[in-house]
């Protein structure tokens, strides 16, 4: 079953994650996930200049080492980075000590507080290792646009119905993803834009 928005219990049994922001005005996080790449992630960048939006993305460490120029280029454009792991592990398959050398090692590249982990998937024993050392950033909308069954107007949809003040919202900046987010993206941007929201990122 595909959950679009975070049951709201979750939030509870994980209180050390970071799901959603509490605020009074109308902000949306955006957020990246499995970049950079060469030829999507540009496009991502001059997509949100468009709209003078700021997001976080959280970017893979050997696809920082494949593609450095699209990394440096996220970083000069303004937009915040965030830890993904270095070979974008399931923590729910992997030993602890394993998982966290994988984060370690991208963060010699990342050098961010903030970490997601690929797929949501952290065993609780990780995330004591970690919470120290990062913000754990989770999301409250999941967009599923790399889900090549999903299309591109119900991409939309679910990003702009589930999204509220305070929402941290899952794009992907991947070749799986494009068809469906280059399309997404702009629409909700605008829409969004329209009623005076700001897409803002982590002080």
């Amino acid at each position: 079953m595909r959950r679009f928005q975070i049951p709201k219990i979750i939030y509870r049994f994980y209180p050390e994650l970071l799901w959603k922001e509490n605020v009074t005005s109308k902000e949306i996080y955006l957020t990246f996930d499995d970049g950079p790449h060469p030829d999507v992630t540009p496009k991502v960048l001059n997509i949100l200049s468009q709209f003078d939006a700021k997001a976080c993305f959280f970017c893979v460490g050997e696809n920082i080492l494949k593609y450095p120029e699209t990394f440096n280029l996220i970083k000069k454009s303004g937009h915040q980075i965030g830890n993904h792991t270095f070979n974008h592990l399931k923590g729910w398959e992997t030993p602890d000590a394993d998982y966290i050398s994988n984060v370690t090692k991208c963060d010699d590249f990342v050098k961010s507080p903030l970490f997601r982990p690929p797929y949501g998937r952290i065993k609780k024993s990780q995330i004591n290792k970690l919470k120290n050392d990062f913000k754990i950033v989770m999301w409250s909308v999941l967009t599923y646009d790399y889900d090549r069954k999903i299309t591109e107007k119900k991409c939309l949809n679910i990003a702009i119905k589930n999204t509220f003040p305070g929402a941290v919202v899952v794009f992907h900046d991947s070749e799986k993803a494009q068809k469906n987010m280059l399309y997404a993206l702009p629409e909700f941007l605008e829409y969004f834009s329209k009623k005076d929201y700001k897409f803002v990122t982590w002080k």
